[in-house]
């Protein structure tokens, strides 16, 4: 994997960019005094209470408390991700983006495939305007030229060789390195997409990393033909269609997830903008990772027939660990033979809209549907419904979300999810002391969003909660590091993670909006962390006193009792 951005390259980058030509750029600034301020692009006002300030390099929204850098800016309001922005400023400025050696490295991705797969695009657009039997095909399929034109769509003309007799300065090589073109047994090089529609697949900052190809006839060969892994293209962490919809609508209340190609492009030519798709893999928990970054509802569409929900079942297992209380899954099965293109065409927006309105729940899909055949009024049903549903709330990482399961459970059984009788909310997780879990998440959150505050915290709390590091998982892997580093703010912290499996969560704990004013945050924060000592203490008290009880020795346990007694009075 590739090694982390150097801190001092993060630094340096601040320091040369001006802020507030970062965001003048995206948006409408007013120079009011020393600062300057504006609508608030992250949520809906009709007064400014958007306020940059150049001195601090820094910008804060009154109304609904989004603070931070350009960085945060740039991540905010392009949604990208901490080192896609840090990539993106950098550009801007032309530097490099340096990475530290750590562990395995992987090679970086040539500049020049991108400018292999653009002289690709351009070629494929040119020969549609040339394919009388393309453009008649799409539209008999209802397009017209301004959707294809905003997907980039393009024809591949049939014929071996097009792309290396009509491509300048592209070599077999790049060719096939970009998996424009494949090589047979005997070595020789061809075109891999021949007479089909091609769709252009972007990566989130709009660059072509793939294409998507459609045959205009059902018996000439795969109805659809992808393009193969590459240095630029992973299928499975790539979704068709979301740079476009990201483009067409500045808020994205929900993304729509179809399978193919034409089904996204259809729903775009008859107004649902914000449909996308899987590129012939069934939707995987990266692919539910990439779509909560810009929005916390995703709506699964599926054909009603029994592949389809099949189908929808491995979807919903796949999104369950990407789940909080915040973030819903949703399905919508539609009816035998139709498809998203074919039922927006027949029914039209208002009908399509109307599934997507009433599509179920994904975690009542879950409940309802493991409890298909059992009868919950008896024991043995009870007992056979906690067992199949405890492997997937294990899969819930969300503490929060995983408390709501398991009363859910509770109050369907009477006990947890297992044919035991212990209820599931009397289980510690992961062997945590017993009631840290929920505060711990709490105060991760609030140290990623203000790691200052952890100087407001009294020393010999500060000192116990290093010392106690070890069983406080990525809080205590945070207090560590905030603990050495006093002037660390949330751009160093994501960055100092940015490679750790983990580096998901705390940028959605980074990104958490906190209902409340700084001051009320930091008194919650400074409280929770005192509480937190105060379970620590509790918990290493009856440790001792299990381990003290293990030997017949009373006149420690004696003197272990007299000792803290006295300490509490």
């Amino acid at each position: 994997m590739a090694g982390r951005i150097p801190q001092s390259f993060i630094n340096d980058l601040l320091t040369r960019v001006d802020i507030v030509d970062v965001i003048e750029s995206r948006m409408t600034l007013k120079k009011t005094g020393k600062n300057y301020s504006g609508l608030c692009p992250f949520h809906d006002e009709k007064t400014p209470s958007f306020s940059v300030s150049p001195d601090k390099q820094f910008f804060h929204c009154f109304g609904c408390q989004e603070s931070g850098t350009a960085l945060t800016f740039i991540m905010n309001f392009d949604r990208l991700e901490f080192v896609e922005a840090v990539e993106n400023l950098a550009q801007q400025l032309g530097l490099e983006v340096p990475r530290e050696q750590s562990g395995v490295v992987k090679a970086p991705v040539d500049p020049d495939l991108y400018e292999v797969m653009l002289k690709a695009e351009r070629f494929y657009r040119q020969s549609l305007r040339h394919a009388p039997e393309a453009i008649a095909y799409l539209k008999k399929r209802g397009l017209t030229g301004e959707v294809a034109r905003d997907f980039g769509m393009g024809y591949a003309p049939p014929g071996w060789q097009n792309l290396m007799e009509n491509l300048e300065d592209v070599s077999e090589k790049s060719l096939l390195a970009a998996g424009l073109a494949t090589k047979s047994d005997k070595g020789r090089v061809y075109d891999r997409f021949r007479d089909r529609i091609v769709f252009p697949i972007r990566d989130t900052r709009g660059r072509v990393i793939g294409f998507g190809g459609r045959t205009l006839a059902a018996d000439d060969g795969p109805k659809y033909l992808n393009s193969p892994e590459t240095a630029l293209f992973q299928k499975g962490q790539e979704l068709y269609g979301l740079y476009e919809a990201r483009r067409a609508l500045r808020r994205i209340d929900k993304l729509i997830v179809v399978e193919g190609y034409m089904d996204v492009v259809a729903l775009a030519q008859h107004g649902v903008a914000n449909a996308v798709a899987t590129l012939g893999t069934a939707s995987g928990e990266a692919h539910f990772h990439k779509l909560y970054r810009y929005t916390d509802e995703v709506v699964c569409c599926f054909d009603g027939d029994n592949a389809g929900r099949q189908a929808a079942w491995k979807a919903l297992e796949n999104a369950l660990p990407t789940l909080t209380e915040m973030r819903q899954v949703k399905l919508v099965f539609l009816p035998d033979g139709e498809d998203p293109d074919s039922l927006i065409r027949a029914q039209g927006k208002a009908g399509f809209d109307k599934f997507v309105n009433n599509a179920v729940p994904g975690l009542e899909y879950l409940f309802s549907r493991l409890a298909q055949g059992l009868d919950l009024e008896t024991v043995d049903g009870k007992a056979k419904f906690g067992g199949l549903i405890r492997p997937y709330i294990d899969k819930v990482v969300s503490t929060e979300l995983k408390a709501l399961l398991q009363q859910k459970v509770e109050a369907q059984t009477g006990f947890g999810a297992s044919t035991a009788s212990q209820p599931l909310s009397r289980q510690p997780a992961r062997n945590k002391p017993k009631g840290l879990v929920r505060l711990s998440e709490r105060l991760l959150t609030l140290l990623i969003k203000h790691p200052g505050y952890w100087s407001d915290v009294p020393v010999e709390n500060r000192n116990m909660l290093v010392e106690a590091a070890d069983d406080l998982g990525m809080l205590g892997e945070i207090v560590t590091y905030v603990n050495r580093r006093a002037d660390a703010d949330t751009e160093e912290l994501l960055v100092r993670w940015s490679d750790n499996e983990r580096s998901e969560r705390l940028l959605m704990l980074a990104q958490t909006k906190l209902e409340l004013p700084p001051d009320a945050i930091k008194g919650e924060f400074v409280d929770g962390m005192l509480h937190l000592c105060s379970k620590l203490e509790l918990a290493q008290r009856k440790s001792a006193i299990d381990e003290l009880q293990k030997t017949p020795d009373a006149t420690r346990l004696q003197q272990y009792w007299q000792h803290h007694s006295k300490g509490e009075k």
